[in-house]
């Protein structure tokens, strides 16, 4: 086998361990929002658990990554993909890091807390894990036209997030004795808010492997 056909292996094989690695991602927040709603505090905990796996599969990648590039010392595309490949497991771990908060945010609300959960929250993760299919799809074709949907779809996502925001700070002014739960709420909001501003520096970094240049998706 030829040097460049191993490599190209080796690369594809790196693409591949991103797509389980979003895969893995995106249903962390499903299940976190899930039990979310219904106040599944022992649920919570396991999301917290299988958290270890979803690092475990990030340290491989870049451990991965960076033996390529001491064996193969690539130039041009070559570098900028192995090096994008590090930035999106970077991203998706740290949006898989939210997903854990809001199962913390689930455990400390507990069983019986008592509040209606705004519908909006389950809207904005909805969004949220559709940024993660079409990011990785167009990581998976290098297609930044579908990169650029992403910051349309984060607008949206930003939208839904102040709403949320007001919501729960007016809930805090006619129920005061529940504040705590009430900003867990807000809490929840945030982290979904990030969650998908994560995803939109996934379409920055296709963009910079395209073009081999850097772009604002929010400007």
């Amino acid at each position: 086998m030829s040097i460049r056909v191993h490599f190209e292996e080796e690369l594809e094989d790196l693409k591949q361990q991103i797509k389980e690695l979003a895969h893995d991602t995106k249903d962390s927040l499903d299940q976190a929002i899930y039990v979310l709603y219904q106040r599944d505090v022992e649920a919570a905990k396991k999301i917290l658990e299988d958290d270890a796996v979803i690092d475990r599969k990030e340290e491989k990648i870049n451990d991965d990554a960076i033996l390529m590039l001491a064996k193969q010392q690539p130039v041009a595309r070559d570098l900028r993909r192995i090096i994008i490949a590090i930035k999106i497991s970077s991203d998706l771990e740290r949006m898989a890091d939210h997903s854990t908060n809001i199962a913390k945010a689930t455990i400390h609300l507990g069983e019986d807390h008592g509040i209606d959960i705004d519908p909006e929250l389950r809207e904005m993760a909805v969004l949220a894990m559709d940024m993660v299919d079409l990011a990785i799809k167009s990581f998976e074709y290098e297609d930044i036209s579908l990169a650029k949907k992403l910051a349309e779809m984060d607008d949206v996502v930003d939208k839904k997030y102040g709403s949320i925001v007001k919501e729960m700070l007016e809930l805090t002014a006619i129920n005061p004795e529940q504040i705590q739960h009430i900003m867990q709420m807000a809490y929840v909001a945030r982290y979904i808010e990030r969650f998908a501003d994560h995803i939109t520096n996934i379409g920055e970094s296709i963009f910079y492997l395209v073009k081999g240049r850097t772009y604002d998706l929010n400007k």
